[in-house]
């Protein structure tokens, strides 16, 4: 199926709210013509949890790694909580904690010994107060009981916490995390969503990449939809939502009348099968849709009025399912 283009619907922020990330036509084609991402324009609101929500290969790891500065943008502009990546990036980078592809640790070493072999890498950081700073580190993800195992004998919940804890040993302001829960089992899955929430309530802005509908619609205040490079979507969960479109269901052994009766009342995108007849509702309200029904002779035996779900509004953005579990 192929989806329509969509007006970016909602796609700006409450006007009083900072941008903690800002894109303006940030565009990257590689050598050989392929197009990863096609002039973007995001708006991540300061203190929200933004899900950046696409297929696999739609361009969300890309996109990080341009605002990271680890790939450079063939044409466009990234400002980074009010700051120009480009000319600015040796001051604004340490505000900004990441985990992209998944922690690298020294397998024999404990977590805490991991945090300060990192932590030591830090030329900005101070000695006097290491000890503390991994610690508190250690606390903020939940693993100051286990910070003295052995980091090959961490489950895979407690691996992207302890990555999410290197990210946070120095303050930072925005925490950019590439698919922070792939190949987690639900346990892991749910920790690290715990932990994120936590953070954001901390005053943290978390950018969170991931192709997991659950995830995004679980955790996420705002959420940006990608697709082959383009960002055919982005606003507030409660944008979303209203776009979620009522859809009455006749359940009758007179579909074709059922049908007829739909289209009278001019309403939209009609289907039908054996023993149901349905439509968008649109702004007649469901009892005069029934009274309309049992008027034209339709023997209505069940009737229901029902929002789609979530997954059927990214499908038809996108063209493409979603991984729904989580």
């Amino acid at each position: 199926m192929t989806a329509p283009a969509p007006a970016v619907a909602g796609s700006s922020p409450a006007p009083h709210l900072p941008l903690a990330i800002q894109t303006t036509g940030l565009t990257k084609r590689f050598k050989g013509g392929q197009v990863a991402v096609d002039g973007i324009d995001l708006e991540v609101p300061a203190g929200a949890i933004y899900g950046f929500l696409g297929p696999n290969g739609s361009g969300k790891t890309t996109t990080i790694r341009m605002l990271l500065g680890l790939v450079y943008p063939t044409r466009g502009s990234m400002n980074l909580l009010g700051s120009d990546v480009g000319s600015h990036a040796g001051r604004v980078l340490p505000m900004v904690g990441t985990l992209v592809e998944g922690p690298a640790f020294h397998p024999y070493l404990s977590g805490r010994a991991n945090l300060a072999r990192l932590d030591a890498a830090d030329l900005t950081a101070s000695r006097r107060d290491a000890k503390q700073r991994i610690g508190t580190a250690l606390e903020r993800v939940g693993l100051t009981a286990a910070a003295a195992k052995r980091y090959r004998n961490y489950s895979l919940g407690m691996r992207q916490r302890l990555g999410i804890a290197a990210a946070l040993l120095q303050p930072r302001q925005l925490l950019i995390l590439d698919e922070p829960t792939n190949g987690l089992d639900p346990q892991g899955t749910r920790e690290v969503r715990h932990l994120v929430a936590g953070l954001a309530r901390d005053g943290i802005t978390v950018f969170l990449s991931s192709h997991l509908l659950s995830e995004v619609e679980q955790v996420c205040s705002h959420v940006g939809v990608m697709r082959t490079g383009s960002l055919v979507w982005q606003g507030s969960m409660a944008d979303l939502g209203a776009q979620q479109r009522l859809r009455a269901t006749v359940e009758t052994a007179d579909t074709r009348l059922a049908r007829r009766v739909f289209t009278d009342l001019g309403l939209a995108e009609i289907t039908d099968g054996d023993a149901t007849a349905s439509a968008v509702l649109g702004e007649h309200p469901p009892e005069q849709l029934v009274a309309a029904m049992v008027a034209a002779g339709v023997r209505v035996r069940g009737f229901t009025v029902a929002k789609p779900h979530l997954e059927d509004i990214f499908v038809q953005l996108t063209g493409e399912g979603f991984d729904v579990s989580g």
